[in-house]
């Protein structure tokens, strides 16, 4: 991978980050800093790289792959971007304000089920909130705690998008990632996320043989596409909804860090996207945001938007002001290529005996 001239002369700050990490990293791994096991299995979901890489549909299907076992799973997250601190349990009194869009997610999607959700920066101090309050709880799923050494996962999964693997990237400031490509050596099994349905065999083992080079011997590396759902209604007012029979103008919203995967597949479905509201990921929508977007918009347009944006723009701020607007969520689900769903789940931990 050739470099900027800026990845260039960022280069020496990235050693020295990198070297730190290192430090801290060995520490765990030889035992002079202590990471803490729990009563019930950890199963980590994270990445080596900053911005999505798919964490939020992977933990749903491991979510709803454990319950099909028999587990009572539990989720726990950091809650980024959350006007909260400390651990925190989601309740139906919270909202992505208070806990964090994905753990707003999570809830709303689970709720039915009573998976408990919780967030805490300390995942050790999350972890036991969540085994004091729901001791039924058979197996914990971390979302997006990799570089958190402080607990110890049963099971570390670490995924890596097929359009920015982590072996063609740099540690931050000249690259992308939070620690060294050496990283990928605690994972138990590694994941390329956002892969085409038909990605060819020669490919899939061209990227395995680069993730090897950093990779433990013999772990599974795996391939997972997107299944896009049917659009989904946000708003409740029959008066709002926009036909979406036949493919047309259209408009997007967006405030997570890859759009590009969700434009395509609404493009391939044959809408024109007249404008994509595009904004960092975790963006707080405000008033002035949704204000922007009518201006764009047309009687009979569909907006578009993701599940995890839409936790964000039901805050009670932007009700008034998104009413009337057609604003359709698309459901994103893991589909793993080949026989990865099945060595997946041959993976997860069994459940507990009963008199365990």
């Amino acid at each position: 991978m050739m470099l900027s001239v800026l990845a260039l002369l960022l280069l020496p700050f990235s050693w020295l980050y990198a070297g730190v990490l290192a430090v801290r990293n060995w520490l765990y791994d030889a035992g002079w800093k202590h990471a803490e096991s729990f009563a019930v299995p950890l199963i980590n979901v994270g990445n080596l790289r900053v911005g999505g890489t798919g964490k939020t549909p992977h933990v749903i299907w491991l979510v709803e792959e454990l319950m099909r076992q028999g587990h009572r799973p539990a989720i726990l997250s950091r809650g980024y971007g959350r006007q909260t601190q400390g651990a925190r349990l989601a309740t139906a009194h919270d909202s992505a304000a208070t806990v964090g869009d994905e753990p707003w997610q999570y809830f709303e999607q689970f709720a039915a089920q009573q998976v408990p959700v919780a967030v805490a920066e300390q995942r050790r101090i999350g972890a036991q909130l969540l085994l004091q309050k729901h001791p039924e709880i058979t197996v914990i799923v971390l979302d997006d705690a990799y570089q958190h050494r402080t607990v110890q996962p049963t099971l570390n999964i670490l995924l890596t998008e097929l359009a920015r693997p982590f072996y063609e990237d740099q540690v931050l400031p000249a690259g992308r990632l939070r620690e060294s490509r050496s990283g990928a050596a605690r994972a138990d099994v590694i994941i390329v996320t956002k892969c085409p349905a038909d990605l060819s065999e020669a490919t899939q083992l061209a990227v395995e043989k680069c993730i090897r080079r950093y990779s433990k011997l013999r772990i599974p590396v795996l391939f997972s596409a997107y299944a896009y759902a049917p659009p989904h209604s946000l708003n409740s007012e029959k008066d709002v909804e926009a036909t979406l029979q036949n493919a047309g103008p259209a408009l997007l919203l967006t405030g997570i860090a890859q759009p590009g995967p969700l434009r395509e597949h609404l493009e391939k479905e044959g809408f024109e996207l007249r404008h994509h509201a595009n904004f960092p990921d975790h963006h707080a929508f405000g008033p002035a945001d949704m204000e922007a977007l009518r201006a764009h918009w047309r009687p009979g347009w569909p907006i578009f938007t993701t599940e995890k944006d839409a936790t964000r723009l039901q805050a009670p701020e932007l009700r008034a002001l998104r009413a009337g607007l057609p604003i359709y969520t698309i459901p994103v689900q893991v589909a793993f290529l080949g026989d990865g769903g099945t060595v997946l789940r041959r993976l997860l931990p069994s459940i507990p005996p009963l008199d365990a």
